[in-house]
C-alpha cells in the first residue's frame, strides 16, 4: 500500500522551505557591509600577506564546480523521478502483471 500525500501538504512544505531560505544571509563581500573593526582587520591582513592569495580575491569567476555539481544533482533528481514513476506504475499493474 502506498501513502498518498495531498497536494496541499506538499505546497505547504515547499512554501515553508522557500520562506526559510528567504532569511538565509547572502555572502556578499562588499566594503559597505563590513564593520570598522572587520575592515581594519582585512586591510591589515591584506598588507601583511600580499603574496598570499585570498579566497575572495581570486580575480576570476570560476563557475565550473557549480555547473558540474548542479548537473550531477539534476541528473540524480531525474533518475529518482524516473525510478519513482516506474515503481508506481508497477504497483498499479499488480504483482502478477
Amino acid at each position: 500500500m502506498t501513502s498518498h500525500r495531498p497536494p496541499v501538504f506538499i505546497a505547504a512544505a515547499a512554501a515553508t522551505v522557500l520562506g526559510a531560505l528567504y532569511f538565509v544571509p547572502n555572502a556578499s563581500a562588499s566594503a559597505e557591509h563590513v564593520t570598522t573593526k572587520a575592515a581594519t582587520t582585512v586591510q591589515t591582513s591584506a598588507t601583511t600577506a600580499d603574496s598570499q592569495q585570498q579566497l575572495a580575491d581570486t580575480g576570476s569567476v570560476n563557475t565550473t564546480p557549480y555547473l558540474v555539481g548542479g548537473t550531477a544533482f539534476l541528473g540524480m533528481g531525474a533518475a529518482l523521478l524516473v525510478n519513482a514513476t516506474r515503481r508506481s506504475r508497477e504497483a498499479e499493474a499488480g504483482p502478477l502483471a
